[in-house]
């Protein structure tokens, strides 16, 4: 009988202490589950995140969740466009480029060209026309990729001298546009400055400094090249023949002295579309 008795009252102490343990049992095991599981290298990083933004550092300071300067950039002009510190670092460094160019420049208009030649600029292409008894005489060129690539030499400390510097020269393609009255077409000549600027005919005093590329009839009045029509290129071309297109051009003015002026309207003309454009580029970034 008291064996019975203290049997029950063993049972019963098993059962309450379960009872009151096994709530406590479940409510925690949730919570430590996920630092055994195998996505706990997953919730590390963003845990440590959250850590590091709560719990502050020794100074006080308590990092926010967007804390990084170049993420928002000011927006205070109202244009709706950027506005980083990297934009306020190439509108300064575009407006002392400016200031260095225009001190530099040489020609604030543009030079004029000898032989009573006409210009007509539409943005980087330019025209020169010229009448010499019933001809028309149209001169193309674009500035456009005029400038030859140079080839800096290092010197002996590595250092490049200002006064080493070489200048800057604009150089373009051209193209020579003959008119006739009595012509449906017109005899038009591709040429180009070469870099070793050699003469074809030999034994001359003075090399041209201009060559003669390609020669075509192309219709009066067509813009484009007409693929159709025949072109002669002047690589494989007699001497003899060549000089007399030479000569040819040189009667209607464009010789050396007319490809001299040339290249320095062209330079100018190009300095100064590269200072507008370094100004149009200012104001972009600046969003003015």
């Amino acid at each position: 009988m008291l064996k019975s008795f203290a049997r029950a009252v063993s049972t019963a102490a098993r059962i309450s202490t379960r009872s009151a343990t096994a709530p406590s049992t479940r409510v925690l095991e949730p919570l430590m589950r996920p630092t055994f599981c195998a996505n706990s290298a997953i919730t590390r990083p963003f845990t440590r995140s959250i850590w590091m933004m709560t719990s502050g550092s020794s100074s006080g300071h308590r990092p926010t969740l967007l804390n990084s300067s170049r993420g928002i950039p000011s927006v205070s002009c109202g244009c709706g466009g950027l506005h980083t510190e990297g934009d306020k670092a190439f509108a300064e460094f575009l407006s002392d480029e400016i200031k260095e160019e225009r001190k530099i420049q040489k020609h604030h208009s543009l030079p004029k060209m000898s032989g009573g030649w006409d210009i007509e600029l539409n943005g980087t292409e330019a025209k020169l026309i010229r009448t010499i008894a019933g001809e028309k005489v149209t001169i193309t060129f674009n500035i456009n990729n005029s400038i030859p690539p140079t080839f800096e030499e290092e010197g002996e400390q590595g250092q490049k001298s200002a006064e080493n510097e070489p200048e800057i020269v604009s150089t373009p393609n051209f193209v020579v546009e003959v008119t006739k009255q009595s012509s449906n077409n017109s005899l038009v000549f591709d040429c180009h400055y070469p870099e070793d600027e050699t003469g074809h005919g030999e034994g001359e005093e003075e090399s041209d400094i201009f060559a003669i590329r390609e020669v075509s009839f192309q219709p009066i009045g067509d813009a484009d090249w007409k693929e159709t029509s025949y072109t002669l290129n002047t690589d494989s071309l007699d001497w003899a023949l060549y000089d007399h297109l030479m000569d040819f051009l040189a009667d209607r003015g464009v010789d050396n002295t007319f490809a001299d002026e040339l290249i320095e309207l062209s330079t100018a003309l190009e300095h100064q579309e590269y200072i507008k454009f370094l100004e149009n580029l200012s104001g972009f970034v600046k969003c003015q």
